[in-house]
């Protein structure tokens, strides 16, 4: 099964605890703090791969998590880190941001890597805070936990060359014959579900060739197969536009030339303005003059004298192949989709939210979420530290504006205390 677009979860790790641990050993029954930091969650990180040439693999895994940072232990032992996944897409996957629907990632090169979320710190153990004024500090620090991102992936083709035209034009018999590529085919619209991938050699060079299912009159507002398939012409250095000679059921080449090039137009100006080489495909089943007088006549009207070729024959063929090799010569690669600059991996420091609920005030927000990590209610100097910091942060004077008043509960993740002024 052909897959090109598929929305995934990702989360990077979370990074490991730090410990709460005192020197415990037999000549030293009350030495110092120990605990070690916790370690750093794994990255979630995209590989392209020339080995893929679909999405298939995220039909039924839609979520990926990297591997969480170990807590720290006593001795100041570090926690290890945790490992980075890493997902192998197919060269071509271009990465978007579900939420905002931005591109953050462009993987058009083998090998080539993008670190999509980073792993959580690992949190400080309490050999970390120890001080001159704080020789036995009774707290540790928690590691980062990392939140759930959805992306969508989206592939377009890693293609040199398209092979564009109407349905049963002939381009699957053409991918078959030019290249080591082995398409369905059979006499009927819409045999090729999919594009279809060959590699071509000639003069000792090599080019890859994508058969584009066929388009229709209507494609780029979502007509038959075409808009779907589409995106994956949009690389393509070079178009070999197909129109069947013969004209069998009715089809017209002129009409069949311009109506699919309008299509091209609609779905991208930049797409239209793609090179071309104008193919007369079927010639077996035309005489010698009617197919001249054809040629003649759409040279006359067009400006562009078109190539003839029998795929089933493999008259032409060869002369395809070569003028496609001189074309591409002359033909830059296209640059990546461009990727729009914004930080789809920052941490958010600066949100802040209170709410009520009766008598208790929630107070919420990625303002507070990294200092309280470390607070322990039973510690006085760790409460003292969290109070200082709430005045010092406006808080306090927020939650008074909200009508806070004494006997009211103040819930801050997972620390609650009632207050009194």
């Amino acid at each position: 099964m052909f897959l090109d677009r598929v929305k995934i979860l990702i989360k990077a790790g979370n990074g490991g605890n730090g410990s709460l641990s005192f020197l415990r050993t037999k000549l030293t029954m009350n030495g110092g703090p120990d605990g070690g930091d916790g370690g750093k969650g794994g990255d979630i990180v995209f590989r392209a791969s020339q080995n893929m040439n679909t999405l298939y693999t995220f039909r039924f895994k839609k979520k990926f998590h990297a591997e969480n940072g170990l807590d720290g232990k006593q001795q100041l032992k570090t926690g290890a880190s945790g490992k980075d996944l890493v997902i192998d897409v197919p060269c071509g996957t271009v990465i978007i941001d579900a939420e905002s629907n931005k591109v953050i990632a462009d993987l058009s090169e083998d090998g080539q890597t993008f670190v999509a979320l980073r792993g959580g710190a690992g949190g400080h153990g309490n050999a970390y805070y120890k001080s001159s004024v704080k020789q036995a500090p009774a707290f540790s620090q928690t590691g980062v936990v990392t939140k759930e991102k959805q992306v969508i992936l989206e592939l377009k083709t890693i293609a040199d060359v398209g092979l564009v035209g109407y349905p049963n034009v002939g381009k699957s018999t053409l991918l078959s014959v030019i290249s080591n590529a082995n398409p369905k085919i059979a006499n009927y619209p819409f045999t090729t579900l999919y594009p279809n991938l060959g590699v071509v050699e000639v003069q000792g060079q090599t080019f890859v060739v994508a058969d584009i299912p066929g388009l229709i009159e209507g494609a780029s507002e979502g007509a038959g197969l075409g808009h779907y398939f589409l995106k994956h012409v949009e690389r393509v250095r070079l178009i070999v536009h197909l129109i069947d000679a013969s004209e069998a059921d009715g089809r017209n080449i002129f009409d069949d030339y311009q109506k699919i090039n309008l299509e091209l137009e609609k779905y991208s100006k930049e797409l239209a303005k793609t090179p071309q080489i104008v193919v007369f495909s079927k010639i077996d089943e035309l005489g010698e003059q009617e197919l001249q007088q054809k040629i003649d006549a759409f040279e006359k009207k067009t400006g562009i004298k078109p190539m003839a070729i029998s795929a089933i024959l493999h008259e032409g063929v060869e002369q395809l192949k070569n003028k496609i090799l001189e074309r591409l010569v002359k033909i830059p690669k296209k640059p990546p989709v461009k990727v729009e600059k914004f930080d789809f991996d920052k941490v958010d420091n600066t949100s802040l939210e209170i709410k009520r609920e009766n008598n208790t005030f929630i107070v919420e927000g990625g303002k507070i979420d990294n200092f309280v990590r470390g607070i322990v209610l039973d510690d006085p100097r760790s409460f003292a530290y969290f109070q200082n910091t709430l005045q010092e942060m406006g808080i306090i004077e927020l939650l008074k504006q909200k009508g806070l008043k004494n006997g009211d509960i103040v819930k801050i993740k997972d620390i609650e205390f009632e207050w009194i002024e």
